[in-house]
Protein backbone atom coordinates (compact mmCIF):
# COMPACT_ATOMS: atom_id res chain seq x y z
CA UNK A 1 0.00 0.00 0.00
CA UNK A 2 1.14 3.34 -1.03
CA UNK A 3 -0.40 5.36 2.23
CA UNK A 4 -1.52 7.88 0.19
CA UNK A 5 -4.93 8.83 1.16
CA UNK A 6 -6.83 9.92 -1.52
CA UNK A 7 -9.94 10.81 -0.36
CA UNK A 8 -8.17 13.71 1.64
CA UNK A 9 -6.76 14.91 -1.72
CA UNK A 10 -10.90 15.84 -2.56
CA UNK A 11 -11.69 19.65 -2.40
CA UNK A 12 -15.17 20.59 -3.85
CA UNK A 13 -15.06 19.85 -7.78
CA UNK A 14 -11.12 20.27 -7.55
CA UNK A 15 -7.89 17.72 -6.37
CA UNK A 16 -6.03 19.85 -3.76
CA UNK A 17 -2.95 19.10 -1.17
CA UNK A 18 0.56 20.48 0.00
CA UNK A 19 2.82 19.56 -2.86
CA UNK A 20 5.57 20.97 -0.81
CA UNK A 21 6.88 19.02 2.56
CA UNK A 22 8.56 21.02 5.20
CA UNK A 23 9.58 20.49 8.95
CA UNK A 24 6.05 21.22 9.81
CA UNK A 25 4.03 18.77 7.62
CA UNK A 26 4.73 16.16 4.94
CA UNK A 27 3.40 16.70 1.11
CA UNK A 28 0.65 14.89 0.61
CA UNK A 29 0.16 15.81 -3.36
CA UNK A 30 3.13 13.99 -4.20
CA UNK A 31 4.47 12.91 -7.48
CA UNK A 32 2.86 9.14 -6.81
CA UNK A 33 -0.35 10.63 -6.26
CA UNK A 34 0.02 12.80 -9.28
CA UNK A 35 1.01 9.76 -11.12
CA UNK A 36 -2.41 8.02 -9.90
CA UNK A 37 -4.82 11.05 -10.91
CA UNK A 38 -3.37 11.21 -14.29
CA UNK A 39 -4.13 7.46 -15.03
CA UNK A 40 -7.51 7.37 -13.16
CA UNK A 41 -8.43 10.29 -15.28
CA UNK A 42 -7.26 8.18 -18.50
CA UNK A 43 -9.24 5.65 -17.40
CA UNK A 44 -12.11 7.61 -16.38
CA UNK A 45 -12.57 9.52 -19.15
CA UNK A 46 -12.08 6.27 -21.72
CA UNK A 47 -15.41 5.63 -20.12
CA UNK A 48 -16.83 8.64 -20.26
CA UNK A 49 -15.92 9.25 -24.02
CA UNK A 50 -16.25 5.15 -24.91
CA UNK A 51 -13.11 5.03 -26.50
CA UNK A 52 -10.01 3.20 -25.94
CA UNK A 53 -6.97 4.77 -24.25
CA UNK A 54 -5.00 5.04 -26.67
CA UNK A 55 -6.97 7.12 -28.51
CA UNK A 56 -7.17 9.79 -25.98
CA UNK A 57 -5.08 12.97 -26.07
CA UNK A 58 -5.15 15.53 -22.71
CA UNK A 59 -4.09 18.62 -22.54
CA UNK A 60 -2.11 19.32 -19.35
CA UNK A 61 -1.18 23.14 -18.23
CA UNK A 62 -0.12 24.90 -15.21
CA UNK A 63 -0.31 28.61 -13.29
CA UNK A 64 3.26 29.88 -11.76
CA UNK A 65 3.20 27.33 -8.77
CA UNK A 66 6.66 25.95 -7.87
CA UNK A 67 5.71 22.60 -7.67
CA UNK A 68 3.97 22.67 -11.07
CA UNK A 69 6.81 20.98 -13.12
CA UNK A 70 7.11 18.12 -11.01
CA UNK A 71 3.51 17.15 -11.24
CA UNK A 72 2.57 18.15 -14.33
CA UNK A 73 5.53 15.37 -15.11
CA UNK A 74 4.01 13.06 -12.74
CA UNK A 75 0.22 13.14 -14.55
CA UNK A 76 2.12 12.58 -17.79
CA UNK A 77 3.60 9.37 -16.58
CA UNK A 78 0.51 8.39 -14.75
CA UNK A 79 -1.56 8.75 -18.44
CA UNK A 80 1.49 7.12 -20.67
CA UNK A 81 1.04 4.31 -18.60
CA UNK A 82 -2.64 3.77 -18.87
CA UNK A 83 -1.93 4.23 -22.79
CA UNK A 84 -3.02 7.84 -23.41
CA UNK A 85 -0.65 10.81 -24.37
CA UNK A 86 -0.01 14.26 -23.14
CA UNK A 87 0.62 17.39 -24.27
CA UNK A 88 1.87 20.35 -22.32
CA UNK A 89 0.37 23.97 -22.71
CA UNK A 90 2.50 25.01 -20.00
CA UNK A 91 1.72 28.04 -18.47
CA UNK A 92 -1.59 28.85 -18.86
CA UNK A 93 -5.16 29.53 -16.97
CA UNK A 94 -7.25 28.12 -15.95
CA UNK A 95 -10.07 29.12 -18.71
CA UNK A 96 -7.47 28.46 -21.28
CA UNK A 97 -7.18 24.60 -19.97
CA UNK A 98 -10.97 23.59 -20.55
CA UNK A 99 -11.10 25.94 -24.41
CA UNK A 100 -8.36 23.54 -25.03
CA UNK A 101 -11.42 20.72 -25.33
CA UNK A 102 -13.28 22.81 -27.75
CA UNK A 103 -10.58 25.52 -29.25
CA UNK A 104 -10.21 25.23 -32.89
CA UNK A 105 -7.09 23.35 -33.44
CA UNK A 106 -6.93 22.04 -30.30
CA UNK A 107 -10.34 20.09 -28.94
CA UNK A 108 -8.51 17.44 -27.02
CA UNK A 109 -10.65 14.76 -25.09
CA UNK A 110 -9.79 15.98 -21.76
CA UNK A 111 -7.69 18.54 -19.96
CA UNK A 112 -6.35 19.24 -16.74
CA UNK A 113 -5.32 22.50 -15.27
CA UNK A 114 -2.62 22.50 -12.47
CA UNK A 115 -3.24 24.84 -9.57
CA UNK A 116 -4.58 25.87 -6.19
CA UNK A 117 -5.97 29.32 -7.06
CA UNK A 118 -5.18 32.24 -4.51
CA UNK A 119 -4.00 29.40 -1.82
CA UNK A 120 -0.34 29.89 -0.49
CA UNK A 121 2.81 28.62 -2.60
CA UNK A 122 3.52 25.20 -1.16
CA UNK A 123 -0.04 24.25 -1.97
CA UNK A 124 -1.29 23.15 -5.40
CA UNK A 125 -4.12 20.78 -6.70
CA UNK A 126 -5.71 19.75 -10.02
CA UNK A 127 -9.14 20.92 -11.64
CA UNK A 128 -10.53 18.70 -14.56
CA UNK A 129 -12.03 19.71 -17.85
CA UNK A 130 -13.91 17.54 -20.92
CA UNK A 131 -15.60 19.74 -23.54
CA UNK A 132 -18.75 19.72 -21.27
CA UNK A 133 -17.31 22.01 -18.60
CA UNK A 134 -15.34 20.93 -15.22
CA UNK A 135 -16.29 17.86 -13.41
CA UNK A 136 -18.62 17.76 -11.07
CA UNK A 137 -17.24 16.30 -7.51
CA UNK A 138 -18.96 12.52 -8.10
CA UNK A 139 -16.79 12.73 -11.10
CA UNK A 140 -13.80 13.63 -9.04
CA UNK A 141 -14.97 10.77 -6.43
CA UNK A 142 -14.99 8.28 -9.07
CA UNK A 143 -11.74 9.26 -9.92
CA UNK A 144 -9.64 9.27 -6.65
CA UNK A 145 -11.94 5.67 -6.50
CA UNK A 146 -10.12 4.58 -9.51
CA UNK A 147 -6.45 5.75 -7.99
CA UNK A 148 -7.08 3.66 -4.83
CA UNK A 149 -7.99 0.71 -6.36
CA UNK A 150 -5.26 0.36 -8.44
CA UNK A 151 -2.48 1.56 -6.82
CA UNK A 152 -0.11 -1.26 -8.10
CA UNK A 153 -0.69 -0.71 -11.44
CA UNK A 154 0.76 2.70 -11.49
CA UNK A 155 3.00 2.92 -9.12
CA UNK A 156 5.41 0.23 -10.02
CA UNK A 157 5.72 1.62 -13.03
CA UNK A 158 6.27 4.99 -12.02
CA UNK A 159 9.79 5.30 -11.38
CA UNK A 160 10.93 6.29 -14.98
CA UNK A 161 10.36 10.06 -15.72
CA UNK A 162 9.34 11.55 -18.25
CA UNK A 163 11.95 14.41 -19.43
CA UNK A 164 9.93 15.95 -22.67
CA UNK A 165 6.67 16.24 -23.61
CA UNK A 166 5.06 17.77 -26.79
CA UNK A 167 4.19 20.95 -26.31
CA UNK A 168 1.12 23.17 -27.73
CA UNK A 169 0.69 26.79 -27.77
CA UNK A 170 -2.58 27.40 -25.83
CA UNK A 171 -2.23 30.70 -24.38
CA UNK A 172 -1.41 32.17 -27.36
CA UNK A 173 -4.77 30.89 -29.42
CA UNK A 174 -7.17 31.53 -26.34
CA UNK A 175 -5.59 35.07 -26.46
CA UNK A 176 -6.69 35.13 -30.30
CA UNK A 177 -10.09 33.91 -29.23
CA UNK A 178 -10.27 36.38 -26.42
CA UNK A 179 -9.29 39.56 -29.19
CA UNK A 180 -11.54 38.11 -31.35
CA UNK A 181 -14.54 37.99 -29.35
CA UNK A 182 -13.76 41.48 -28.48
CA UNK A 183 -13.70 42.75 -31.83
CA UNK A 184 -16.71 41.02 -32.60
CA UNK A 185 -18.63 43.22 -30.19
CA UNK A 186 -17.67 46.70 -31.09
CA UNK A 187 -19.98 49.40 -32.29
CA UNK A 188 -19.54 50.44 -35.97
CA UNK A 189 -17.87 53.55 -34.97
CA UNK A 190 -14.97 52.19 -33.03
CA UNK A 191 -11.46 51.47 -34.50
CA UNK A 192 -11.67 47.79 -35.31
CA UNK A 193 -8.54 46.99 -35.18
CA UNK A 194 -7.61 49.03 -32.27
CA UNK A 195 -10.69 49.41 -30.19
CA UNK A 196 -8.47 50.47 -26.89
CA UNK A 197 -6.17 53.05 -28.76
CA UNK A 198 -5.88 55.94 -26.29
CA UNK A 199 -6.72 54.07 -22.98
CA UNK A 200 -3.55 53.53 -20.28
CA UNK A 201 -4.55 50.28 -18.81
CA UNK A 202 -2.85 48.47 -15.86
CA UNK A 203 -2.80 44.90 -15.00
CA UNK A 204 -1.58 43.17 -11.81
CA UNK A 205 -1.21 39.48 -12.59
CA UNK A 206 0.14 38.63 -9.04
CA UNK A 207 2.93 36.49 -10.45
CA UNK A 208 0.70 34.16 -11.64
CA UNK A 209 -0.66 33.23 -14.96
CA UNK A 210 -2.36 36.16 -15.91
CA UNK A 211 0.73 38.39 -17.21
CA UNK A 212 -0.12 37.82 -21.24
CA UNK A 213 -3.50 39.67 -20.94
CA UNK A 214 -1.11 42.90 -21.16
CA UNK A 215 0.89 41.44 -23.78
CA UNK A 216 -0.54 39.45 -26.11
CA UNK A 217 -4.23 40.97 -26.03
CA UNK A 218 -4.24 44.52 -24.67
CA UNK A 219 -1.42 45.61 -27.10
CA UNK A 220 -2.40 44.18 -29.90
CA UNK A 221 -5.70 45.56 -29.05
CA UNK A 222 -3.60 49.18 -28.77
CA UNK A 223 -3.69 50.03 -25.04
CA UNK A 224 -0.98 51.87 -23.26
CA UNK A 225 0.07 48.69 -20.78
CA UNK A 226 2.37 50.86 -19.25
CA UNK A 227 2.98 50.48 -15.41
CA UNK A 228 1.23 47.02 -15.12
CA UNK A 229 3.12 44.80 -12.57
CA UNK A 230 3.87 41.75 -11.39
CA UNK A 231 3.65 40.13 -14.59
CA UNK A 232 6.14 37.59 -14.31
CA UNK A 233 5.12 34.14 -12.84
CA UNK A 234 6.51 33.52 -9.53
CA UNK A 235 5.24 30.93 -7.53
CA UNK A 236 6.55 33.00 -4.41
CA UNK A 237 4.11 35.16 -5.03
CA UNK A 238 6.84 37.88 -3.76
CA UNK A 239 4.53 40.73 -3.94
CA UNK A 240 1.15 40.17 -2.46
CA UNK A 241 -1.39 37.64 -2.94
CA UNK A 242 -2.69 36.48 -6.17
CA UNK A 243 -6.23 37.45 -5.25
CA UNK A 244 -8.56 40.00 -6.15
CA UNK A 245 -10.18 39.73 -2.93
CA UNK A 246 -7.33 40.41 -0.90
CA UNK A 247 -7.41 44.20 0.67
CA UNK A 248 -3.30 44.70 -0.10
CA UNK A 249 -3.15 43.36 -3.88
CA UNK A 250 -6.30 45.58 -4.23
CA UNK A 251 -4.54 48.42 -2.70
CA UNK A 252 -1.73 47.89 -4.91
CA UNK A 253 -3.81 48.20 -8.07
CA UNK A 254 -5.63 51.25 -7.15
CA UNK A 255 -2.34 52.51 -5.90
CA UNK A 256 -0.94 51.49 -9.69
CA UNK A 257 -4.36 53.43 -11.51
CA UNK A 258 -3.54 56.31 -9.77
CA UNK A 259 0.08 56.50 -10.21
CA UNK A 260 0.03 55.79 -14.07
CA UNK A 261 -3.43 58.15 -14.13
CA UNK A 262 -4.86 54.90 -16.31
CA UNK A 263 -8.18 54.88 -17.09
CA UNK A 264 -8.77 50.68 -16.28
CA UNK A 265 -6.80 48.82 -13.61
CA UNK A 266 -7.23 44.96 -14.08
CA UNK A 267 -6.50 42.44 -11.18
CA UNK A 268 -6.40 38.64 -11.69
CA UNK A 269 -6.28 35.36 -9.71
CA UNK A 270 -3.34 32.85 -10.01
CA UNK A 271 -5.11 31.18 -12.23
CA UNK A 272 -6.96 33.79 -14.44
CA UNK A 273 -10.90 32.33 -13.58
CA UNK A 274 -11.36 35.30 -11.58
CA UNK A 275 -10.85 39.11 -12.00
CA UNK A 276 -11.77 42.58 -10.50
CA UNK A 277 -11.07 46.10 -11.99
CA UNK A 278 -10.37 49.69 -10.87
CA UNK A 279 -12.14 52.71 -12.63
CA UNK A 280 -9.86 55.38 -13.67
CA UNK A 281 -11.05 57.44 -9.99
CA UNK A 282 -9.47 54.57 -8.21
CA UNK A 283 -12.85 52.77 -7.39
CA UNK A 284 -12.44 49.12 -6.88
CA UNK A 285 -15.23 47.37 -9.04
CA UNK A 286 -15.16 44.04 -7.02
CA UNK A 287 -17.95 42.06 -5.08
CA UNK A 288 -20.96 43.40 -5.35
CA UNK A 289 -19.77 46.63 -7.84
CA UNK A 290 -18.56 43.94 -9.95
CA UNK A 291 -21.66 41.83 -10.05
CA UNK A 292 -23.52 45.51 -11.00
CA UNK A 293 -21.21 46.26 -13.77
CA UNK A 294 -21.45 43.05 -15.45
CA UNK A 295 -25.19 42.73 -14.89
CA UNK A 296 -25.44 46.13 -16.39
CA UNK A 297 -23.79 44.88 -19.48
CA UNK A 298 -25.29 41.32 -19.50
CA UNK A 299 -29.06 43.27 -18.92
CA UNK A 300 -28.44 45.23 -21.90
CA UNK A 301 -29.13 42.70 -24.21
CA UNK A 302 -31.17 40.38 -21.82
CA UNK A 303 -34.37 42.39 -20.52
CA UNK A 304 -35.31 40.85 -17.49
CA UNK A 305 -33.35 38.05 -17.49
CA UNK A 306 -31.86 36.79 -14.43
CA UNK A 307 -28.81 37.01 -12.69
CA UNK A 308 -27.89 34.48 -10.55
CA UNK A 309 -25.25 35.26 -7.39
CA UNK A 310 -24.15 33.39 -4.11
CA UNK A 311 -25.80 33.82 -0.87
CA UNK A 312 -23.92 37.20 0.70
CA UNK A 313 -24.45 39.58 -2.20
CA UNK A 314 -26.28 43.23 -0.68
CA UNK A 315 -29.65 44.45 -0.24
CA UNK A 316 -28.59 47.42 -2.55
CA UNK A 317 -27.38 44.70 -5.63
CA UNK A 318 -30.91 43.54 -5.36
CA UNK A 319 -32.51 46.99 -5.74
CA UNK A 320 -30.12 47.61 -8.61
CA UNK A 321 -30.54 44.77 -10.25
CA UNK A 322 -34.45 44.50 -10.47
CA UNK A 323 -35.60 48.17 -10.22
CA UNK A 324 -32.17 50.04 -11.94
CA UNK A 325 -31.77 47.55 -14.63
CA UNK A 326 -35.43 45.61 -14.45
CA UNK A 327 -33.70 41.99 -14.42
CA UNK A 328 -34.18 39.72 -11.96
CA UNK A 329 -31.81 38.48 -8.51
CA UNK A 330 -31.70 35.17 -8.20
CA UNK A 331 -29.60 34.79 -5.03
CA UNK A 332 -28.59 31.47 -4.57
CA UNK A 333 -25.97 29.68 -2.26
CA UNK A 334 -22.12 30.23 -2.25
CA UNK A 335 -19.89 28.30 -3.95
CA UNK A 336 -19.15 29.30 -8.19
CA UNK A 337 -19.92 25.22 -9.00
CA UNK A 338 -23.78 26.13 -6.88
CA UNK A 339 -24.00 29.41 -8.48
CA UNK A 340 -23.45 28.30 -11.93
CA UNK A 341 -25.69 24.78 -11.69
CA UNK A 342 -28.23 27.37 -10.35
CA UNK A 343 -27.78 29.07 -13.66
CA UNK A 344 -28.11 26.21 -15.77
CA UNK A 345 -30.87 24.75 -13.87
CA UNK A 346 -33.24 27.59 -14.73
CA UNK A 347 -31.60 27.92 -18.08
CA UNK A 348 -33.27 24.18 -18.89
CA UNK A 349 -36.34 25.13 -17.10
CA UNK A 350 -37.05 28.27 -19.26
CA UNK A 351 -35.87 31.10 -17.20
CA UNK A 352 -33.01 33.12 -18.87
CA UNK A 353 -30.14 33.19 -16.53
CA UNK A 354 -27.24 34.66 -18.66
CA UNK A 355 -24.95 35.60 -16.26
CA UNK A 356 -24.12 33.31 -12.91
CA UNK A 357 -21.13 35.43 -10.75
CA UNK A 358 -20.19 34.73 -7.68
CA UNK A 359 -18.96 37.89 -5.24
CA UNK A 360 -15.43 36.08 -4.92
CA UNK A 361 -15.29 37.18 -8.98
CA UNK A 362 -15.81 33.93 -10.31
CA UNK A 363 -18.39 35.46 -13.07
CA UNK A 364 -19.65 32.41 -15.55
CA UNK A 365 -21.69 33.79 -19.30
CA UNK A 366 -24.01 31.46 -20.62
CA UNK A 367 -22.66 32.58 -24.12
CA UNK A 368 -19.10 31.44 -23.09
CA UNK A 369 -19.85 27.60 -21.72
CA UNK A 370 -21.02 28.52 -18.55
CA UNK A 371 -17.64 29.28 -17.76
CA UNK A 372 -15.98 31.42 -14.72
CA UNK A 373 -13.15 32.58 -16.51
CA UNK A 374 -11.50 36.44 -15.47
CA UNK A 375 -10.62 37.20 -18.78
CA UNK A 376 -13.53 36.90 -20.52
CA UNK A 377 -14.90 38.78 -17.83
CA UNK A 378 -12.76 41.49 -18.50
CA UNK A 379 -13.28 41.60 -22.20
CA UNK A 380 -16.84 42.31 -22.13
CA UNK A 381 -16.16 45.66 -19.77
CA UNK A 382 -13.47 46.53 -22.46
CA UNK A 383 -16.03 45.78 -24.84
CA UNK A 384 -18.43 48.46 -23.15
CA UNK A 385 -15.59 50.37 -22.62
CA UNK A 386 -14.78 50.96 -25.96
CA UNK A 387 -18.10 51.22 -26.98
CA UNK A 388 -19.11 53.98 -24.23
CA UNK A 389 -16.30 56.05 -25.51
CA UNK A 390 -17.00 56.27 -28.64
CA UNK A 391 -21.58 56.94 -28.04
CA UNK A 392 -20.23 59.67 -24.83
CA UNK A 393 -16.96 59.17 -23.54
CA UNK A 394 -18.86 58.38 -20.44
CA UNK A 395 -16.50 56.05 -17.77
CA UNK A 396 -17.47 52.89 -16.75
CA UNK A 397 -17.40 53.33 -13.00
CA UNK A 398 -20.28 55.48 -13.99
CA UNK A 399 -22.72 52.60 -15.38
CA UNK A 400 -22.80 51.53 -11.20
CA UNK A 401 -23.20 55.21 -9.78
CA UNK A 402 -26.45 54.18 -8.47
CA UNK A 403 -25.85 51.25 -6.49
CA UNK A 404 -26.05 51.68 -3.08
CA UNK A 405 -24.23 49.93 -0.37
CA UNK A 406 -23.57 49.55 3.41
CA UNK A 407 -21.18 51.19 5.18
CA UNK A 408 -19.96 48.03 6.93
CA UNK A 409 -19.29 45.07 5.88
CA UNK A 410 -17.93 42.05 8.17
CA UNK A 411 -17.50 38.45 8.25
CA UNK A 412 -17.20 36.09 11.52
CA UNK A 413 -16.14 32.74 11.02
CA UNK A 414 -16.65 30.71 14.38
CA UNK A 415 -15.87 26.94 15.00
CA UNK A 416 -17.95 23.72 16.13
CA UNK A 417 -16.06 21.67 18.53
CA UNK A 418 -18.03 18.16 17.15
CA UNK A 419 -16.74 15.15 14.55
CA UNK A 420 -20.81 15.58 13.49
CA UNK A 421 -20.89 18.88 13.27
CA UNK A 422 -23.70 19.35 10.36
CA UNK A 423 -26.71 18.30 12.36
CA UNK A 424 -25.38 20.62 15.32
CA UNK A 425 -24.81 23.56 13.09
CA UNK A 426 -28.15 22.82 11.12
CA UNK A 427 -29.99 22.76 14.43
CA UNK A 428 -28.81 26.52 15.35
CA UNK A 429 -30.14 27.52 12.11
CA UNK A 430 -33.16 25.89 12.73
CA UNK A 431 -33.52 27.62 16.27
CA UNK A 432 -32.58 30.84 14.72
CA UNK A 433 -35.62 30.88 12.36
CA UNK A 434 -37.84 31.20 15.68
CA UNK A 435 -35.20 33.53 17.25
CA UNK A 436 -36.01 36.17 14.41
CA UNK A 437 -40.29 35.42 14.58
CA UNK A 438 -39.87 36.93 18.01
CA UNK A 439 -37.70 39.85 16.86
CA UNK A 440 -39.62 43.18 16.01
CA UNK A 441 -38.10 44.99 13.00
CA UNK A 442 -36.79 41.38 11.43
CA UNK A 443 -37.53 39.44 9.03
CA UNK A 444 -36.27 36.24 7.41
CA UNK A 445 -35.70 37.31 3.60
CA UNK A 446 -37.56 34.96 1.31
CA UNK A 447 -36.42 32.93 -1.12
CA UNK A 448 -33.10 32.16 0.12
CA UNK A 449 -31.91 29.09 -0.15
CA UNK A 450 -28.28 28.96 2.06
CA UNK A 451 -28.56 28.89 6.08
CA UNK A 452 -30.81 31.82 7.60
CA UNK A 453 -30.78 35.42 5.81
CA UNK A 454 -32.19 38.18 7.93
CA UNK A 455 -33.56 41.59 7.30
CA UNK A 456 -33.38 44.30 9.70
CA UNK A 457 -34.16 47.36 7.86
CA UNK A 458 -32.59 49.64 5.24
CA UNK A 459 -29.66 48.15 4.02
CA UNK A 460 -28.71 46.08 7.14
CA UNK A 461 -28.69 42.35 7.13
CA UNK A 462 -26.95 39.49 8.19
CA UNK A 463 -26.72 35.84 6.72
CA UNK A 464 -25.68 33.49 9.41
CA UNK A 465 -24.74 29.84 7.61
CA UNK A 466 -22.53 27.04 7.38
CA UNK A 467 -19.50 26.34 6.00
CA UNK A 468 -19.84 24.04 2.58
CA UNK A 469 -16.64 22.44 3.37
CA UNK A 470 -15.32 23.29 7.41
CA UNK A 471 -16.44 22.66 10.68
CA UNK A 472 -17.90 26.34 10.77
CA UNK A 473 -20.55 28.84 10.83
CA UNK A 474 -20.21 31.70 8.97
CA UNK A 475 -21.70 34.81 10.03
CA UNK A 476 -22.24 37.98 7.35
CA UNK A 477 -22.78 41.21 8.41
CA UNK A 478 -23.59 44.32 5.99
CA UNK A 479 -25.57 47.42 7.48
CA UNK A 480 -24.66 51.42 7.13
CA UNK A 481 -23.42 52.63 11.14
CA UNK A 482 -21.86 50.95 13.92
CA UNK A 483 -24.33 51.22 16.52
CA UNK A 484 -26.78 48.73 14.09
CA UNK A 485 -23.93 46.44 14.15
CA UNK A 486 -23.40 46.18 17.65
CA UNK A 487 -27.12 45.45 18.02
CA UNK A 488 -26.94 42.96 15.35
CA UNK A 489 -23.79 41.21 17.43
CA UNK A 490 -25.49 41.96 20.54
CA UNK A 491 -28.85 40.29 19.64
CA UNK A 492 -27.01 36.92 17.44
CA UNK A 493 -24.48 36.72 20.31
CA UNK A 494 -27.16 36.44 23.25
CA UNK A 495 -28.87 33.55 20.96
CA UNK A 496 -25.79 31.88 20.52
CA UNK A 497 -24.76 31.62 23.75
CA UNK A 498 -27.00 28.95 24.15
CA UNK A 499 -24.90 26.43 21.93
CA UNK A 500 -21.96 25.91 23.93
CA UNK A 501 -19.87 23.60 21.03
CA UNK A 502 -20.19 26.66 19.23
CA UNK A 503 -16.81 28.98 19.49
CA UNK A 504 -18.56 32.94 19.47
CA UNK A 505 -15.39 34.47 21.13
CA UNK A 506 -14.90 36.31 17.56
CA UNK A 507 -18.00 38.10 17.77
CA UNK A 508 -17.07 39.97 20.62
Amino acid sequence: MSGIKWKKLLSGTDVRGKAISDQKKKANLTEDAAAGIGFSFVKWLAVELDKEAKELKIAVGHDSRLSADKLKKALAKGMEIAGAECLSADLASTPAMFMSTVLAGHQYDGAIMITASHLPSDKNGFKFFTKKGGLEKENVIEILDIAAANESEFLNKSDSKIDDLKSINLISDYAEHIKSIIRQNLNPEVNQQKPLAGFKIIVDAGNGSGGFFADKILKDLGADTEGSQFLEPDGNFPNHAPNPENKEAMHSTQKAVLNNNADLGIIFDTDVDRAAVVDSSGQEINRNKLIALASTIVLENNPGATIVTDSVTSVGLKDFIENKLKGVHHRFKRGYKNVINEAKRLEAEGTKAPLAIETSGHAAFKENYFLDDGAYLVAKILIKMANLNAESEKKIGELISDLEEAEIKEEYRMNIDLDDFKDYGQSILDDLKGFVAQKEGWQIAPKNYQGVRVNCGGNDWFLLRMSLHDPVLVLNIECDQQQSLKNILKNIRGFLNNYDKLQIDIID
